[in-house]
């Protein structure tokens, strides 16, 4: 897939940001149009994140005009608009790879360019790192700027107030760029705002404001008293006040779509020194009339044609899992006034919308904040509510000590729906769900379930919600089996495995494979390869301590598989079974390596990792050489 970088004749002189900076300020309005169109382009072409890039455009334009990148550090938040910041660093012919194995990282990643400062995928952590770096930039004494980027969404979570707090208190130099998605801007209210931030950056108004400090500053009444006005007169005008009270100089909001008024006032803020905070105000989908309608449909598109009317329809053959929770959530709420749904902002992803139409007040998003979904949960559970909190495995990472301090240690009845379990796919190494069994395992109070396929997982999302317990079901992206779903709900008794395959009588070697979650088929064709048994153990906690009995008493070998980290995973946990119980036998590990896994599809990843079903059987060949 190529693009005639011929169509666009400005973007083409800015391959990197040095270029950018010698192109006259007058043409950055058509160079700003150029990147958009060619972001159009290479998405529809690679799929990818798409309407959070359309918005920021002229502000990554605008960045690299103005700062001296990558010796001025520029810091994204989450990575979903930094699209057209790849563009600009030297990135450009490569834009149709991303996402695919091999190809650019999805998110801003060091390893791949100087320009990408800080590996990022989570949101909420770019003020914390930028002060970070705008601490050893002081050291340094080489007059290094430091710009966070950081979406409204993002501000929402505890860590973006932490860093406010921290860099109003201590004062170093450092810009925090606030990028409002959510409103569009008024004409009247942009022009004002625009115009009065170019004013309150600009030489004079500083002079004046730092001239009449000094001189009201031998009069400590008078000073006090001009303090307060200026405080005053700014809160009546400037919806500022609280980034003012952290410590900050708040500029803004500005038309985050108006590239020189933005080159302008980037330029007045150099001058300014201390922490500033400038609130850009941005329409996400912007230029593409689809995404501006739609941004939550059109914030991560697969291939598309451009001159399509819709994406186009890509359902799997069987319902996604994310949508057997949903439907679950609204059986089970059907019968249970007392269940209480939480999502940390993922209600598209985790399948809630259905839900929050029909039970809103009984449905909770709590915006970007996994810390205090978890213990907003916890605090229902106290009262005897019934809290489900639908979360992905690689957010839940986010809210650990809540987990152990707020839940387990109470023994709370909380329900983990944990969505996006083992590999995603494309969203590379910030978003595999590698770690959740390793991490839930050795919290004491947690109940782990790993269902194999749908209607597992539906059963067992009922079993954990009747426990008394905390409990986790753990699931995979994308779609099931395509296995009936029984629509009467079933509790599981806790630790029950299922053998879905004897061994042969005639087999040398009998293997027995033991299975933890949706890797079910991958276990099934290499059970019929070896003509070993499958067991599906589903519960990784508590485990089916019979089931491993019997399982080494008839077999020479036991295999376990599982979509998750082998170190500390659910195959340590037979490990530790077995040391425990003094029993000895070969046991070999699949599962997820001690590295973090880079982006491609699911399939690809299971080929390369060994872990789909000729992957098993190699491994077992090479385990049984070396003994």
């Amino acid at each position: 897939m190529t693009i005639n970088i011929e169509q666009y004749p400005l973007l083409a002189l800015a391959n990197n940001p040095e270029e950018l900076r010698t192109l006259p300020k007058q043409n950055l309005p058509e160079l700003s149009e150029q990147l958009r169109q060619y972001l159009l382009e290479s998405v529809s072409q690679s799929s990818g994140h798409f309407a959070s890039g359309l918005g920021t455009v002229e502000l990554t334009v605008a960045l690299h005009y103005v700062y001296n990148t990558p010796f001025d550090q520029l810091v994204w938040d989450v990575g979903h608009q930094a699209y057209p910041h790849k563009i600009l660093t030297e990135r450009r012919e490569r834009m149709t790879t991303i996402r695919q194995k091999g190809g650019l990282h999805p998110f801003p990643w060091p390893p791949e360019s100087p320009y990408d400062t800080f590996a990022v995928g989570h949101s909420s952590t770019s003020i914390s790192a930028a002060l970070g770096m705008s601490i050893a930039a002081e050291k340094e004494g080489k007059n290094r700027k430091t710009v966070a980027v950081i979406g409204d969404g993002a501000l929402t979570a505890g860590l973006a107030f932490e860093a406010l707090n921290h860099g109003g208190d201590i004062g170093k130099d450092m810009v925090v760029i606030l990028n409002d998605n959510e409103m569009s801007i008024s004409e009247n209210v942009g022009a004002l705002n625009s115009h009065l931030a170019r004013l309150l950056t600009g030489s004079f108004y500083n002079t004046i404001r730092d001239g009449s400090k000094k001189v009201l500053g031998t009069v400590p009444p008078l000073k006090e008293f001009a303090s307060r006005a200026e405080e005053h007169i700014k809160g009546m005008v400037v919806p500022g006040t609280i980034f003012e009270e952290l410590g900050f100089t708040y500029i803004g909001p500005i038309d985050g779509h108006d590239v020189t008024g933005m080159v302008d006032t980037l330029r007045n803020m150099r001058n300014i020194r201390g922490p500033q905070i400038l609130h850009v105000v941005t329409k996400k989908g912007k230029g593409y009339e689809l995404a501006e309608q739609d941004p939550i449909k059109f914030h991560a598109v697969p291939k598309f044609n451009p001159e399509d009317q819709a994406l186009p329809k890509s359902k799997p053959a069987s319902p996604t899992y994310s949508s057997i929770f949903g439907e679950w959530l609204c059986d089970m709420a059907q019968q249970d006034p007392k269940l209480m749904a939480i999502t940390p902002a993922m209600r598209e992803g985790s399948g809630m919308v259905k839900f929050s139409q029909e039970y809103p007040e009984q449905y909770f998003d709590v915006a970007i904040a996994e810390q205090h979904a978890v213990t907003l949960a916890a605090g229902m559970a106290t009262q005897a509510l019934h809290p489900v909190v639908a979360i992905y495995s690689t957010f839940l990472q986010r809210a650990y000590d809540q987990l152990i301090h707020d839940v387990a240690l109470q023994n709370l009845p909380v329900l983990f729906a944990i969505d996006r379990a083992g590999l995603v796919g494309a969203d590379g190494p910030t978003h595999q769900g590698a770690f959740d069994i390793s991490f839930l395992r050795c919290i004491p109070n947690m109940v782990i379930m790993t269902p194999g396929d749908e209607n597992e997982c539906r059963q067992m999302l009922y079993t954990g919600y009747q426990l008394s317990t905390p409990a986790a079901v753990r699931y995979p992206r994308g779609g099931g089996l395509g296995v009936d779903i029984i629509a009467d709900m079933t509790e599981i008794p806790l630790g029950q495995s299922r053998t879905l395959r004897n061994a042969g009588a005639t087999t040398d070697k009998k293997v027995a494979i033991l299975n933890f979650g949706t890797l079910l088929p991958e276990a099934m064709q290499s059970a019929e390869t070896l003509d070993a048994t499958l067991i599906d153990m589903r519960f990784v906690k508590p485990l089916d301590t019979a089931a491993v009995d019997q399982a080494v008493a008839e077999h020479d070998v036991l295999i376990t598989l599982e979509d998750g980290s082998i170190k500390g995973g659910a195959g340590t946990e037979v490990a530790e079974y077995l040391f425990r119980s003094q029993q000895l036998t070969k046991l070999l590990q699949c599962g997820l390596p001690d590295s973090f896994i880079m982006q491609g599809t699911q399939a690809e990843m299971y080929a390369e990792l060994e872990i789909d079903g000729a992957g098993i059987v190699q491994q077992l060949k090479r385990f049984l050489a070396a003994d």
